[in-house]
């Protein structure tokens, strides 16, 4: 039987590789070649590290062995001489200390950042720059990916093989960033964050209604580029936007995993601190004048924050930030969100209609999130049977444990309430 990882050991070299990675990229600029060393580094990791203990400076071990790694590939491979010689011959020796002191643990400087600005490369799309650090920085599934950008698996994994390739025929697939490259690709790494961070607070498949590790991962991150970018209001809009909603976390599951909705949540569960935090943010952000789609988001998280219970939520206002919003990010899922707030506002048959022009969407059109939405609204408006209808299929579209439960429990509640109703007990 072979061994395996504690969940420990696992989650450090998820949060390691990307490290690792940026620490190759910058210095050898070729993204396959460290992708692959990585890949092979880590697998070492996984089948050494059982038996033989985790090391005392992992990261510098996982260099040691990509680096090794990725030298042996430029010496098996004869086409690749030139480049052989520039990678051990003509590094700068200013270069060849720095990683040297990364391998032994010496410069504690985080890659993290620099990698997602690196992946953004301006010879991509934006869909694929946002992709391919989704993948390759991020961690994420290539079917992660593919249900955040509402497309198929098989159309994103296509996407991810050119945008690999399109990078390997641009030659110096990675040069030293200068500001203006970065203020460049600013909106393409915000995105970014943000998709993580939605992949962590809910997961789109699996047992699990939210990945810790990814959201977590996604605030550290965002909280190194405020520090980078201090004055810009969109970079700390997302930061609170992430903050005013993971406050919730604790709050969001029951005691077996359940899924608690939002207006069944025990809001004293919430994470107080953490509000104050986001809350203070967003008033930084929006105190520089310039609104943008992330304060918004962080605005009607705010909102829903502030509120003692679901009755005193602010519907009103939500929904005319969603309509603001709508003039940055005209997506079906903030149409989904509005229509929804349209239906708290003026009611559900409102929302309802809202939803029959939404469906028409290829987009969401068989979306799970558009089912369970119809069914909530449907069952607000008296609508039972077609409800339950509604929640089954919710039930059969999605791949998460989870809301899959939530759904099925709603719909068979619902079937027994009305069965109830329609055969009154006798007497």
């Amino acid at each position: 039987m072979i061994p395996r990882l504690d969940n420990s050991a696992q989650d450090r070299l998820r949060d390691l590789a990307p490290k690792v990675l940026g620490a190759l990229l910058r210095r050898y600029r070729d993204f396959d070649g460290c992708e692959d060393a990585v890949q092979e580094a880590l697998i070492a990791a996984a089948m050494q590290w059982p038996t033989q203990g985790v090391p005392d400076n992992p990261k510098g071990w996982l260099i040691t062995v990509a680096t090794r790694r990725l030298t042996d590939q430029i010496r098996s491979d004869t086409a690749r001489r030139l480049r052989e010689q520039l990678v051990v011959s003509l590094i700068p020796a200013d270069e060849q200390i720095a990683l040297a002191a990364d391998a032994a643990g010496v410069n504690e400087r985080d890659e993290t950042l620099d990698l997602y600005f690196m992946c953004c490369h301006p010879a991509l799309s934006a869909a694929s720059q946002v992709a391919l650090t989704l993948r390759v920085v991020g961690g994420l599934t290539t079917g992660e990916i593919a249900r955040a950008f509402l497309v198929p698996e098989a159309t994103m994994a296509q996407r991810l093989t050119r945008a690999k390739l399109t990078i390997k025929s641009a030659g110096a697939a990675f040069p030293e960033l200068t500001p203006a490259d970065r203020a460049a690709r600013l909106p393409v790494v915000l995105k970014v964050l943000y998709l993580i961070f939605s992949e962590g607070y809910t997961a789109s498949g699996g047992d699990q209604l939210y990945r810790v590790d990814v959201s977590a991962e996604a605030i550290r991150v965002a909280r190194l580029l405020v520090r980078l970018l201090p004055d810009d209001p969109e970079v700390g809009g997302l930061l609170a936007l992430m903050l005013l909603t993971d406050a919730r976390r604790a709050a969001r599951t029951g005691p077996n995993g359940e899924l608690i909705p939002l207006d069944q949540q025990v809001r004293s569960n919430w994470d107080r601190t953490r509000i104050l935090e986001g809350e203070r943010i967003l008033q930084r952000a929006l105190s520089r004048g310039t609104t943008g789609p992330y304060q918004i988001q962080a605005a009607i998280a705010a909102l829903h924050d502030q509120a003692e219970n679901s009755e005193a939520t602010d519907w009103v206002e939500i929904l005319s930030l969603y309509e603001l919003l709508l003039r940055f990010n005209d997506s079906p899922m903030v149409r989904l969100s509005q229509a929804i707030a349209l239906a708290m506002v003026e009611g559900p048959t409102a929302g309802l209609v809202a939803l029959d022009e939404l469906a028409v969407d290829p987009r969401i059109s068989t979306h799970h999130r558009l089912d369970a939405a119809r069914a909530h609204l449907l069952e607000r408006a008296g609508q039972h049977a077609e409800a339950i209808r509604y929640y089954r299929r919710a039930a059969q579209r999605t791949i998460s444990t989870p809301e899959q439960n939530y759904l099925l429990l709603h719909a068979a509640r619902l079937s027994d309430s009305l069965a109830g109703a329609r055969c009154p007990p006798t007497t």
